[in-house]
């Protein structure tokens, strides 16, 4: 058993104190973990981001709103080792018409560049959030090479020949009631209808029918509609979208105008750059459980966090097999990540999101270390992948 007492009942037990090694500054293990509702079984890899050779990135399917599953996105980008990563739109039921997008809930940042802001709380899938926390949280690491817990928020405007609006929105499914967002080529070909639908605080309400979008190319405006539009946005367009007050605002602009879109997400907290970011929600802060975390609902869950200051990495995934699918709770999530040594921690999409792969010295693809609980591998959002260069 480690050492360490662990929250809520949650205790690591038959844990190996040495992993199989993956490549140099990168181990992964598996052990047991007695929970409230039985034992469960983890798998964790412990990635050393001091070692120059190893590098953490954003596992995704070339566009935000796409989904692919761990293994794929972890083999096409030549990763050693992957995770799931954030909570995304799964599904439209509410919306009957309205395709879902995949599209992430909250900011993500690959290899340094921005690639998406956070939607509205209320706009958000997944269980509910701690008290204090909201959906531009997110774990990210810094061009120093540490991990660490922040909140990004986004700074952006369109400058226009009435004046400047505020940009509430960047590549997401929801923008906030009365706002102006835009969607670049990153965003990818799936329909922009979803991003009007629903309201801040409640998701499945009715698609907004005070709409209008902007396509802006090279700086000028080149065409309008009133219906949010669909397919590739090339990489010198970026399309803008307005509902109820931010429609009224882009109805001001003409083709032919000049316009200027600014865009970039701001840290709450950090004034180091981020190499990477993934949203999700945190567990853990400076070793202490977050007030208020669910300590009832137990399921299988994928968490990630860091000790030593930032410069180790413990990625966790839960088993989906039958044996084991009770999971734990969120509050016994945070007393495991404590155990293991972690001062801080951040829970990621779980059920049958949940998915661990690495890849064997050799192979030409990774493997799928945990078992999904839905059977096979769920299609994500994205994902956290281990890169080596050595």
């Amino acid at each position: 058993m480690l050492a360490g007492a662990a929250l809520a009942g949650a205790t690591p037990a038959d844990a190996a104190p040495v992993g199989k090694r993956i490549v140099p500054g990168v181990t992964y293990r598996q052990f047991d973990v007695e929970a409230g509702a039985g034992r469960t079984h983890a798998h964790l890899l412990t990635v050393d981001l001091g070692n120059p050779h190893v590098r953490v990135d954003l596992l995704h399917p070339g566009a935000v709103a796409a989904r692919g599953t761990v293994s794929q996105m972890a083999d096409s980008s030549g990763a050693v080792a992957g995770v799931n990563g954030d909570f995304f739109n799964i599904t439209e039921t509410q919306h009957p018409g309205v395709e879902a997008t995949g599209a992430s809930v909250g900011p993500a940042i690959a290899d340094g560049q921005v690639l998406k802001a956070a939607v509205p709380k209320g706009q958000r899938f997944g269980p509910s959030l701690p008290p204090g926390t909201n959906t531009q949280d997110v774990i990210g690491v810094g061009t120093d090479r540490r991990a660490r817990l922040d909140r990004l928020s986004l700074v952006g405007g369109v400058d226009t020949p009435e004046g400047r609006l505020t940009l509430q929105g960047l590549n997401q499914y929801a923008l906030p009631e009365n706002s102006v967002g835009a969607f670049t080529s990153k965003w990818g070909s799936a329909s922009r209808r979803r991003s009007v639908c629903g309201t801040d605080s409640q998701r499945s309400a009715p698609c907004s029918t005070d709409t209008y979008e902007v396509k802006v190319r090279d700086g000028r405006v080149v065409s309008a509609t009133d219906s949010p539009g669909s397919g590739a946005i090339p990489a010198d367009t970026t399309v803008l979208v307005g509902r109820e007050a931010g429609a009224q605002q882009l109805r001001k602009v003409s083709v032919g105008d000049a316009v200027t879109v600014t865009h970039r997400l701001a840290a709450a907290s950090s004034g180091v750059p981020y190499a990477f970011a993934i949203g999700g929600f945190p567990v853990l802060r400076d070793g202490t459980a977050l007030s208020g975390l669910d300590n009832v609902t137990s399921a299988v869950r994928t968490v990630v966090g860091f000790k030593d200051g930032g410069r180790q990495l413990l990625i966790l995934a839960l088993d989906g097999a039958a044996a084991y699918r009770s999971g734990m709770t969120v509050a016994e999530e945070a007393g495991t990540m404590r155990s293991l040594g972690a001062s801080d921690a951040f829970n990621l999409d779980g059920g049958g999101s949940t998915e661990l792969v690495t890849r064997d010295a050799g192979a030409s693809a990774v493997t799928v270390r945990n078992h999904p609980s839905g059977g096979a591998e769920r299609p994500v959002a994205n994902g956290i992948g281990v890169f080596s260069a050595g």
